[in-house]
C-alpha cells in the first residue's frame, strides 16, 4: 500500500468509493453522488488529501478541512473512507497515522476533529486507536436510513499541546 497525495486522475476511484450504499451510509452526503459532485467535494484549496493506493488503485481518502479562520489556523476536520473491499485491511488505519503524522509535523495543527455516527463502531474503534477522544454526542442530529441518530463528537489534540488542554 502506498500512501500519497491526491491527483487529478483519482477521481474516478474516489467516485467509485462514493458508490458503495455502506460508504455513503456513514457520510453527510446523499447516495448516489455523481463524478462531478465527489470532485467537488475534493477541489477546494484549503484542503489537505491522502489517499491510500494498491495496485495502481484508490482504495482509500483521508481529508484535512483546514480553515481561513484565523483564530482557528491551528484546527482541522478530518473526513475519511474506504473501499467496501479493503474494509478490514488496515488502510483506515494506515491513512489516520499518516492524517496524524502529516497534522503533528507538517501541518502545524494543534487540533483535529470529526463527527461520526454513533452506530459506527468500527471507525469509532479505529479513531480511539489512533488516539481521539470523545467530547460529546449531537442528539439526533442526523438522518439515516429513514431516523435520526446521534453523532459523536471526537477530537485528538497534538502530544506536544496535551498539558494545555
Amino acid at each position: 500500500m502506498k500512501i500519497r497525495h491526491l491527483e487529478e486522475f483519482d477521481h474516478k476511484d474516489l467516485h467509485n468509493i462514493y458508490s458503495f450504499t455502506e460508504v455513503m451510509a456513514n457520510t453527510s452526503q446523499l447516495p448516489f453522488l455523481s463524478s462531478s459532485q465527489v470532485s467537488n467535494l475534493f477541489s477546494a484549496s484549503n484542503q489537505y488529501t491522502l489517499v491510500a493506493e494498491v495496485d495502481g488503485k484508490v482504495v482509500g481518502h483521508v481529508t484535512l478541512f483546514l480553515t481561513d479562520k484565523v483564530r482557528d489556523k491551528h484546527t482541522a476536520s478530518i473526513a475519511i473512507a474506504v473501499h467496501p473491499e479493503s474494509h478490514g485491511q488496515g488502510v483506515g488505519k494506515a491513512l489516520m497515522h499518516e492524517a496524524i503524522n502529516q497534522s503533528d509535523n507538517w501541518l502545524n495543527l494543534v487540533r483535529v476533529e470529526l463527527e461520526v455516527h454513533a452506530d459506527n463502531l468500527s471507525a469509532k474503534a479505529l479513531y480511539e486507536k489512533v488516539g481521539f477522544e470523545t467530547e460529546g454526542i449531537k442528539r439526533l442530529s442526523t438522518f439515516k436510513s429513514g431516523r435520526y441518530i446521534d453523532m459523536v463528537i471526537m477530537s485528538r489534540i497534538s502530544p506536544a499541546h496535551r498539558m494545555n488542554a
